[in-house]
């Protein structure tokens, strides 16, 4: 199979594009920032974007929305215009369903009207304009050590100074970087996947709770609580990624047949860090 990838050199898309070479598939790297036609294989795999983990200035926000947007609208546009019209897999977030405290979120659940939320609908709504079956994989917290959210949350727990965000209680739809592999992987070969897929755990914990298994997993105390103003101080507006977060859950990720390597949290971790 032929697999053209957006966002190949990042942390997802590095890792997919081995796991797909080594079954002997042929991965197509496509950098939307240059100009000329996109070459497109069996499937299209979108996964280029601005990265959100930056202070949110007004520019900041403009070129997370359009880098989507337009990112995503120019891939429909040459998949629609293509004579076998492949399959599109479109990456998303679950920042997608906005702020819902500690109720449980699944694919179904409406949007949210914060700004990535609405990023994200915007992102979403380009991506089914394609004429082919389409896949949108509403991604949670990443546990990979050398990108992401983990990456950065390393550094203090390592020095015995990390510990819950914002009174620990905001829900963290954590996954494991090996099972986001899986899941495109899947959406890729299953032509029954179509519309949301949650890629987040089967069980998400809180910011509290995960603090203490970062804490095992490095063998560190994660006792020091860190308020929500000083994360507003460091991050501005960005903070709300942080402080609020989602209880989502993969129902229809599961009901379409997957099945998480890691469903452990302290097992994920150990990986993660490990790695």
């Amino acid at each position: 199979m032929r697999v053209t990838i957006t966002g190949a050199s990042g942390l997802i898309g590095s890792k997919l594009t081995k796991a797909l070479e080594q079954r002997g598939d042929e991965v197509i790297p496509v950098s939307l920032r240059k100009d000329g036609p996109i070459e497109l294989g069996d499937v299209v795999v979108h996964l280029a974007g601005e990265n959100v983990a930056q202070r949110w200035s007004d520019a900041a926000r403009e070129r997370i929305e359009q880098s989507r947007v337009q990112g995503t609208r120019r891939v429909v546009k040459a998949i629609n215009a293509s004579a076998h019209k492949p399959a599109l897999i479109s990456s998303s977030a679950v920042g997608y369903y906005g702020k819902h405290g500690d109720e449980r979120i699944d694919e179904d659940s409406p949007a949210g009207d914060d700004f990535l939320a609405q990023v994200c609908v915007a992102w979403e709504t380009e991506a089914k304009q394609a004429q082919s079956r389409t896949v949108l994989v509403r991604t949670g917290v990443v546990l990979d050590q050398s990108g992401g959210a983990l990456s950065k949350m390393l550094l203090p727990f390592k020095l015995g100074v990390g510990g819950p965000v914002a009174g620990g209680k905001q829900y963290m739809p954590w996954i494991h970087v090996d099972d986001v592999v899986g899941i495109y992987l899947n959406a890729i070969d299953d032509p029954t996947w179509e519309g949301p897929v949650n890629a987040t755990a089967p069980e998400p914990v809180t910011n509290k709770e995960f603090s203490r298994a970062l804490g095992r997993a490095l063998h560190r105390p994660a006792v020091a609580p860190i308020p929500s103003f000083a994360i507003q101080a460091l991050y501005g507006d960005m903070a709300e990624i942080v402080t609020e977060g989602q209880r989502a859950v993969p129902r229809r990720t599961l009901e379409l047949g997957y099945t998480f390597r890691y469903t452990d949290l302290d097992e994920a971790l150990r990986s993660a860090t490990s790695q």
